[in-house]
């Protein structure tokens, strides 16, 4: 919990109560002067005891983690043991409880803890009667402090719960600020790539097509002129470098589109397909025209909606949709699955499959498009991105 707010106020507590043990300790060593010898050497023992257990603590993290619940169970009931015999031999170390009793909430299993805290609360008060006798102040002090103790420990449970999503939040907030500016950098990499393919080809290789035609009819109209062997050389060199320029072009288009957008669904339906289990349908029209960029982007989502699909769908059927009309351009990716519940997604209770659809949302917003999710359990699922032609 290094990026928690709340680090200071645990580190607080834990000085706190560490003092807290420390001045009670120092209390019960002043009063043994007032007792009896023998009992005054049983109580610094058992004080100096009570110290040297309370101090192999610092030792706890040194264990390995999987170990160090038992650990820490075994640590409090040596402590509770030799404060048990503490308490016996000298009064004062009643008010030891105090803390123990946090201690025990904080170590011990969720219900074991509190009732740690009545049987430590009983010896108190027992131990007390036997030295003072007993009386309505002997029972009502203990019960109090118990009653306090167990309400602060719940509220320290209540603000270590909220650290720990506190920090799984941060963390998920740093890994989406990576994905994003790991996916701009894709995004303005694929947009230069396409705008650079698409340039070269409107002007290059358009160039160079149209000057080998002029001299293949020049060809033609005097196969025997003077010069032809130089038309021919010429027209050789202008195929060979339209050529050459047709090939930049396909290693500037990603390797996934060499066909377009539609092929690549094609190809992503049929590797997703399971026979005999899932069926995938993939329709789209037979030529679109989107920047690479938006392909690219089209291509993801489509990927990580089928990566859904198979595994958290359950579903015998999908379809893969993909339209382009004077409006704008469609991509649907439905199936007969299990469904869910659209809301859990949203507030992040969704699992995996919510991770998935939150990177798909975030693409769908860096496009300026529009995400539809349509499902409920056992309907199935619809994810739907509407693209308007003006955001293209």
């Amino acid at each position: 919990m290094s990026h928690s707010a709340l680090t200071p106020v645990f580190v607080g507590l834990r000085v706190g109560l560490h003092v807290l043990i420390a001045g009670l300790l120092v209390l019960v060593v002043v009063r043994l002067p007032g007792l009896e010898p023998q009992a005054a050497v049983a109580g610094l023992v058992l004080a100096v005891l009570f110290a040297v257990v309370y101090l192999t603590s610092l030792l706890m993290r040194a264990v390995p983690p999987q170990s160090r619940r038992r650990a820490g169970v075994v640590w409090i009931s040596a402590l509770g043991l030799v404060w048990v015999g503490l308490v016996i031999v000298v009064p004062e170390a009643a008010y030891l409880a105090f803390p123990l009793f946090f201690l025990c909430l904080h170590l011990l299993p969720r219900w074991v803890g509190p009732v740690a805290v009545v049987a430590l609360t009983v010896v108190a008060i027992v131990a007390l009667s036997l030295h003072q006798g007993f009386s309505a102040g002997v029972v009502i002090g203990p019960l109090i402090g118990a009653a306090v103790a167990i309400l602060l420990g719940l509220g320290y449970r209540a603000l270590a719960r909220e650290a720990v999503e506190r920090e799984a939040l941060l963390t998920e907030l740093m890994a989406t600020r990576d994905r994003l500016a790991a996916t701009e950098r894709e995004q303005g990499a694929l947009a230069e790539r396409g705008r650079l393919a698409r340039d070269i080809h409107d002007t290059v290789a358009q160039g160079l097509s149209s000057i080998q035609l002029l001299l293949h009819a020049a060809e033609r109209a005097d196969p025997d002129g003077p010069g032809i062997e130089q038309i021919r050389l010429a027209r050789t060199t202008a195929a060979d470098s339209l050529a050459e320029t047709r090939h930049i072009i396909r290693e500037l288009t990603p390797p996934s589109l060499d066909g377009g957008l539609g092929e690549a669904l094609q190809r992503l339906g049929a590797a997703q397909a399971v026979p005999g289990s899932l069926r995938v349908d993939v329709e789209t029209p037979p030529a679109i025209d989107l920047p690479m960029d938006v392909q690219t982007a089209f291509l993801r989502i489509a990927q990580g909606a089928m990566a859904n699909v198979r595994t958290h769908s359950g579903a015998t059927h999908a379809r893969i949709l993909l339209r382009s009309s004077d409006d704008g351009t469609v991509l649907r990716i439905a199936d007969d699955g299990v469904g869910f519940d659209p809301d859990s997604v949203g507030s992040g209770a969704g699992g995996a499959d919510s991770f998935g659809l939150r990177a798909i949302a975030e693409r769908v917003a860096q496009l300026g498009g529009h995400l539809s999710v349509e499902s409920a359990p056992g309907e199935g699922t619809s994810v739907t991105v509407t693209l308007r032609k003006d955001a293209t």
